[in-house]
């Protein structure tokens, strides 16, 4: 596992101008699967890639899927992407970028995170993200368009294939700045007016007490969200008891005592 940053990307390769054409033409369509449908097309025959998702890791709250392609097609790789962002997406070593000191520096500069499944410790994320979906390794690019946002492309290539090979990784670098920049406009057009009221909400909570946890924002989202506790421990793969455990330690955090508080507290308005 590893990551490096890519401020001069090196300009390689032949590009196939009809792809090209395509991935511009997907920016800000309705069909939410469509960006990552063309940077499928793009990498695809050259690399092995077989599956790409779009993430939004938006003011600390669990990843919300943006778009997704799979050869397989049907709802397949978006159930995976649940389960991940439901169960897993405190694992993986994108967080260490997401979560991290540059967290609060957006800017025009992209990184590439490089993680096969050989690096996953935890046996449920593995097989859950990794061994059912037939995937061997993973190229993540990732950009942040806006402070407390990033937003992630995932590249997952075939196990029978191997892992990535150097020329492979070459051909990323010198198209992620296209990639880039056509998900940071795709997600300006259409991916901000997907976040829903409980996200917003959220967002709001962790402004006014950065010390929450992600279980225990996971556990207020659940609130905001109108779910009982059997229900949020569901999404997050805990016991009922553990949701009430993290409900209480982030009220304490927050300074109230009920969920009617804990309401008012994100509608409150600032003004005087």
């Amino acid at each position: 596992m590893r990551h490096w940053r890519l401020d001069r990307p090196r300009q390689t390769g032949q590009f196939d101008l009809s792809r090209v054409t395509s991935l511009i033409s997907a920016i800000g369509r309705d069909d939410t699967n469509a960006l990552a449908t063309e940077v499928l097309n793009m990498l695809g025959p050259a690399t092995s890639v077989s599956q790409c998702t779009v993430f939004a890791y938006e003011f600390g709250n669990r990843p919300r899927t943006v778009s997704v392609a799979d050869h397989r097609g049907g709802r397949f790789l978006r159930d995976v992407a649940d389960t991940y962002s439901r169960l897993f997406y405190a694992l993986d070593g994108n967080q260490q970028i997401v979560g991290g000191d540059a967290a609060n520096k957006p800017g025009s500069s992209l990184v590439l995170h490089w993680q096969s499944s050989e690096d996953i410790a935890h046996d449920g994320y593995r097989q859950a993200c990794y061994a059912t979906p037939n995937v061997s390794d993973r190229l993540s690019l990732l950009l942040q368009p806006a402070a407390d946002i990033w937003l992630s492309v995932n590249l997952y290539r075939e196990r029978d294939a191997g892992n990535f090979q150097p020329a492979e990784v070459e051909l990323v670098e010198s198209l992620a700045p296209l990639i880039g920049e056509a998900t940071r406009h795709h997600y300006a057009l259409r991916g901000q007016s997907q976040m829903g009221i409980p996200q917003m909400m959220l967002a709001r909570l962790r402004g006014l007490c950065p010390a929450l946890s992600k279980r225990e924002l996971d556990a207020l989202r659940g609130v905001l969200e109108g779910r009982s506790a059997v229900e949020i421990a569901e999404c997050m793969g805990v016991k009922p008891s553990s949701v009430v455990t993290y409900q209480k330690r982030a009220y304490q955090r927050l300074g109230i005592s009920s969920q009617r508080q804990l309401f008012a507290l994100c509608l409150a308005n600032d003004k005087a």
